[in-house]
């Protein structure tokens, strides 16, 4: 009631009365007020394009409660234009009164806020911290790049352990078969024999060569007609001196001709590959099966598997990977099932590794049967 007493006041005198309708004073008053009150009223409209296109501010509220208090200021200035000729001064003080209210509203959220508003970054602060980070960016392509230098030549240095491990066997063998020829001198036949196994050992170690070169892809595939059980049997007597006296040596080969039209060096580097992984598996002794059959009419397999420790899972998963091995350093390249899947897939076939510690693994080749064409 004394609010409505307030607002509806009569017999007052307008503001300029008391400027005694002074044209000069009168519009220097309207004049600065007016302009006072636009300049507050685009304020908060400038804010509210700030804050819809940042919703991400952290003191958005603040920013709210500041335009509410600029734009009742505004108003103030309106109500002092509008009481130099209309005498509404219970209005123009309810206004002042809402302004005082969010001025005060407006310095009390200020005040506890005034340490972070402080924390906020300068122009210049945040300049460094860009500086810092382009560094530290810089810094950490250098580390990721010395990384890989250093872990090129970690499989740079795998491989040549490995290539040495591999050659290392065959010259075992060659030494070794060359000794039994020296020592059948007086024997034609042994030491004939021994020779031919040493020859066939020197044959692996060019094998090896041009495997390493097909890994490389600077070695293409003499591709012709073969008899897979004709190949296995051949070999067979390089795997067993390859393998030791400890693991037994068991075949199952087809009796049946089994073609295929493929680079036989290729096959036997692979299957050597694939017998000496096995050997490695069977440390205390075991036994080595190769397989061959015809799956269909269209397809036949050769099979290696052993008795020994077999591969986990996550060891079955990465036992494709170049340079990926568990043997110690020296011990392998790395690269044997590598150039076994490359070796296949250029072929045209499929490799099935099948695994679980503790019962072995059986590594499987399957090949489309050759069809027609002149044999070798």
């Amino acid at each position: 009631m004394r609010l409505y007493q307030i607002l509806t006041m009569r017999g007052l005198a307008p503001h300029g009365y008391c400027l005694l309708w002074d044209p000069l004073l009168i519009w220097l008053h309207v004049i600065s007020d007016a302009i006072i009150a636009l300049s507050y009223f685009s304020i908060p409209v400038v804010l509210a394009v700030f804050l819809k296109r940042r919703r991400d501010v952290e003191f958005g509220w603040l920013v709210s409660l500041f335009a509410i208090f600029i734009t009742a200021c505004g108003a103030t200035h309106v109500m002092s234009i509008l009481v130099l000729w209309v005498p509404a001064y219970g209005a123009e003080g309810l206004i002042k009164a809402i302004t005082a209210v969010a001025s005060v509203l407006t310095a009390l959220a200020m005040w506890p806020l005034l340490p972070k508003l402080i924390a906020l970054p300068s122009p210049r602060l945040l300049q460094q911290i860009n500086h810092d980070l382009h560094r530290e960016a810089a810094e950490r392509a250098r580390m990721e790049e010395q990384l890989r230098q250093a872990q090129k030549l970690e499989a740079i240095g795998q491989l040549t352990g490995g290539i040495a491990h591999d050659f290392n066997n065959i010259l075992a063998i060659v030494m070794g078969n060359i000794e039994r020829a020296t020592l059948g001198i007086d024997k034609p036949d042994r030491a004939l024999g021994a020779l031919a196994n040493a020859m066939e050992a020197s044959q692996r170690a060019a094998g090896l060569t041009e495997q390493l070169l097909a890994f490389a892809r600077k070695q293409p595939l003499q591709v012709q007609r073969h008899d897979l059980s004709h190949i296995a049997e051949e070999l067979v007597r390089l795997i067993a001196l390859t393998l030791g006296e400890h693991i037994v040596l068991v075949t199952q080969l087809s009796k049946a001709p089994l073609p295929v039209d493929i680079d036989r060096q290729q096959l036997e580097a692979a299957l050597i590959n694939l017998a000496v992984n096995a050997r490695d598996a069977m440390p205390d002794g075991g036994t080595l099966t190769i397989t061959t059959d015809e799956v269909d009419q269209g397809e036949v397999l050769i099979m290696v598997s052993d008795s020994g420790t077999g591969m986990d899972s996550r060891t079955l998963e990465r036992a494709t990977e170049p340079f990926f091995t568990t043997k110690p350093v020296g011990r392998g390249s790395g690269l044997g099932l590598s150039q076994v899947y490359g070796f296949v897939q250029e072929a045209g076939g499929r490799l099935t590794i099948a695994s679980a510690p503790g019962e072995g693994s059986r590594v499987t080749i399957t090949l489309a049967r050759g069809q027609s064409g002149a044999w070798t």
